[in-house]
């Protein structure tokens, strides 16, 4: 899987997608609640990578947040834009962030490495861990793979990945990051398990 297939993939269903989760509205008050928990209240630029249609970004941005959306698809980003005109967004790729070392506050990251393959995730962390400065925090959304290793699965938009969150939180440690909680919510007849991982930089 590459940043080409993913791009294609939410772009052939850009609407659609928009329709389902693109609104603060449609998302659980829990995580809502987790993310300015952790991204709020603190001074300095925050990134929401793999913004999608820019709703968390805007989220952030009414909490105070200096938060800038980022993503790879092109109809979100217009979409972002035209929804929430105060605020900004960019194209970009998580891959290679357009930040300097040790800049950021925060990075939130939400959904946005479902489609990693596993043996890429340790170099996006990396990445994560220049651009973000220390003590700065990030925030990950991901599918709950239990106690199970990493298994792909088929997303309904393109092929994605369930975590156990004990090997999510190694390898943030040995990306430089200490976890600092976790939420996880078990699965529905309508949602996969779910959950979140904020964490601090060293």
């Amino acid at each position: 899987m590459n940043l080409e297939q993913v791009r294609q993939a939410y772009a052939s269903v850009a609407e659609a997608y928009i329709g389902l989760f693109g609104t603060r509205e449609q998302v659980h008050p829990d995580d809502l609640a987790f993310v300015g928990r952790h991204l709020a209240g603190r001074p300095g630029a925050v990134l929401d990578l793999g913004c999608g249609p820019g709703h968390l970004t805007d989220h952030l941005r009414s909490l105070g947040v200096d938060a800038t959306g980022v993503d790879l698809v092109p109809e979100f980003i217009a979409h972002a834009r035209a929804t929430h005109p105060d605020g900004r967004y960019h194209l970009g790729s998580l891959h290679r962030l357009d930040a300097a070392d040790n800049s950021l506050a925060g990075i939130l990251a939400w959904y946005s490495l479902i489609h990693l393959p596993p043996q890429d995730l340790d170099g996006v962390l990396a990445e994560f861990q220049r651009a973000i400065s220390r003590s700065g925090t990030l925030v990950l959304g991901l599918f709950d793979g239990g106690v199970e290793e990493v298994a792909a699965f088929d997303h309904k938009v393109v092929t994605a990945y369930r975590w156990p969150f004990d090997e999510v939180s190694a390898r943030l440690a040995r990306a430089g990051f200490t976890e600092v909680e976790r939420l996880r919510r078990p699965g529905d007849d309508r949602h996969r398990p779910h959950g979140a991982i904020a964490a601090v930089a060293a």
